[in-house]
Order: structure tokens, then C-alpha cells, then sequence
């Protein structure tokens, strides 16, 4: 599997501009990763998906990553065609659909990647159970698609980056995984050091970041919990985080009107990243 990365040329002449504008110490270098910047949907939940996918646009994003809400797993290929076309109209991509669920039944986790290939869908982000991998080692090499193992924070199977790595190790390299970084801040997880231990398998993330670093917390705008954002973005890139990964935003508080503080996030991200 061939993965596009950023090139070395590219991020020296990032961290060059960067120097020549005063951001960075003269012996620094930083560079952005080559996905672009999206949204996971579920942020946007309080909303219709026609709407939704509105303010994605209006916010700045570049992607969006469905949740079964918002894109339900159908083989209708005309509801599946209409959903892609919004996407394409309003000048956005799709990076990624999930959480979907995947178990023993082969047929029901073959629908899955149906669905996607039909809708273009290069990531799965995923809460496979033990007894679903040999099935899904089958799937991700016939359809060539990737599962991006997704964690929930502590009492879920997958808590820490270890239950991630353990997972995934003897499975075809199109398993990996897709970090929610806030879920990990609540494991007690620092999020540059999630990024490097799964250099090479990670397929998405959600930039999401809590007050605590502990069960039960409230979720916060982007730095002002405990994720540093602009190491994340470095770790990012040194960890060749793929440009057809999903880089997905995701804020969970106050549904019913969160538009101000989604944009607020955005702009700690853009700043980061430009950074």
C-alpha cells in the first residue's frame, strides 16, 4: 500500500517561512501535515446532514467524517450518490465514516466495506471486537480499505494506546487505527506520545481535548485542556501522518448550538498547523 506523505523539501520550506515570519526559533523547523483539516459530523449532530454539512463548509473545513446518524450503512446506491454528490458540491471530501461496529458476522462486516467503496470512503474508523479481525484481514486487502481502530477512553476495550498496538500487531498493515486524542487525554495518555507509538498504523484523528486527564471531565476548546496542539501537528509529521488520512475535528459539548466554539477550535488548529 502506497501511503502519500510529506516530502522533506516541503517541511524545510515550511520551517524556513515559518523562521522568516518570526514564529519559530532560527534552528526550528515545523511544517503542517498533508491531510487537510476536517470535521467529524457527530461535533454537528444537533443539526440536519444538509445543514450540517453547511457550517462544515462555512467553518473552513476541507473534509468531513460521517457517523452512521448522518450517513446511514445502505447498499441504496442512489441515497449514496445523493449524499457524495453534497459532499462534492459544497468543494469538501469525505475522509472517513464511523464508528461502526464490527463482529463475527462476515456478511454484516461486509456490507460495511460495500458501503464505503461505493461512496468512496478510503477509512473505516472502528470498535472491532477479538473474533472480527481474521474476517477483517480478508476485507482490508479486497476492497483496500483501512479500519482505524477507534478508542473510547477508560472502561473500553480499547483504553490505552498498548490495548491499540496489541490489536493490530500480526494484522495486515491496513489495520491501524484512528486516535481520539481528548478519550486518550482521559486515559491518562499523553497525545504527541499516542501519535509516535502508532507511527505507521494511524488512519485518523480526533482533535479533541478535555479539562482532566481522567474519567469523568468536561470537554474543553482545543489547548486548553492538556493537549499541546502545536506538538500534536508536529507529531503528525513525524509521524508521515498520511494526506489521505482523516484529520478530523471533533467537539462534543453544548450540541444544540456549538458553531462558536467549533470555530474557535478551528482557529487554534489553523494556527497550529501554519505554526
Amino acid at each position: 500500500m502506497v501511503r502519500s506523505t510529506l516530502s522533506r523539501r516541503s517541511f524545510v520550506a515550511a520551517g524556513s517561512a515559518a523562521v522568516a515570519a518570526g514564529l519559530l526559533p532560527r534552528a526550528a523547523h515545523a511544517a503542517k501535515p498533508a491531510a487537510p483539516l476536517g470535521i467529524q459530523l457527530y461535533s454537528l449532530r444537533g443539526y440536519d446532514v444538509d445543514t450540517a454539512l453547511k457550517h462544515a463548509k462555512d467553518l473552513g473545513f476541507e473534509a468531513v467524517e460521517f457517523y452512521s446518524g448522518m450517513f446511514p450503512i445502505t447498499d441504496d446506491t442512489a441515497a449514496i450518490n445523493a449524499t457524495v454528490k453534497k459532499v462534492k458540491d459544497l468543494g469538501l471530501t469525505i475522509s472517513a465514516h464511523g464508528v461502526n461496529g464490527f463482529g463475527g458476522d462476515a456478511a454484516a462486516n461486509r456490507k460495511v466495506f460495500e458501503f464505503a467503496k461505493a461512496a468512496g470512503i478510503r477509512t473505516l474508523s472502528a470498535d472491532p471486537s477479538p473474533d472480527s479481525f481474521a474476517n477483517l484481514d480478508e476485507l482490508v486487502k479486497e476492497f483496500d480499505i483501512r479500519i482505524a481502530i477507534h478508542n473510547h477512553g477508560p472502561a473500553h476495550r480499547y483504553n490505552k494506546v498498548i490495548d491499540v498496538l496489541h490489536a493490530i500487531e500480526g494484522h495486515d498493515e491496513r489495520i491501524g487505527a484512528c486516535a481520539d486524542l481528548g478519550h486518550f487525554i482521559r486515559s491518562g495518555e499523553r497525545p504527541t506520545e499516542v501519535i509516535r507509538l502508532l507511527s505507521g498504523r494511524l488512519y485518523g484523528i480526533h482533535l479533541k481535548d478535555f479539562a482532566e486527564m481522567k474519567e469523568k471531565t468536561e470537554g474543553v476548546i482545543l489547548g486548553k485542556g492538556h493537549m499541546d496542539v502545536r506538538a500534536v501537528f508536529e507529531a503528525l509529521v513525524k509521524a508521515d501522518f498520511p494526506a489521505d488520512g482523516a484529520l478530523s475535528l471533533e467537539y462534543e459539548e453544548n450540541p444544540s448550538d456549538p458553531i462558536a466554539d467549533i470555530r474557535e477550535c478551528v482557529a487554534v488548529a489553523q494556527a497550529a498547523m501554519k505554526a
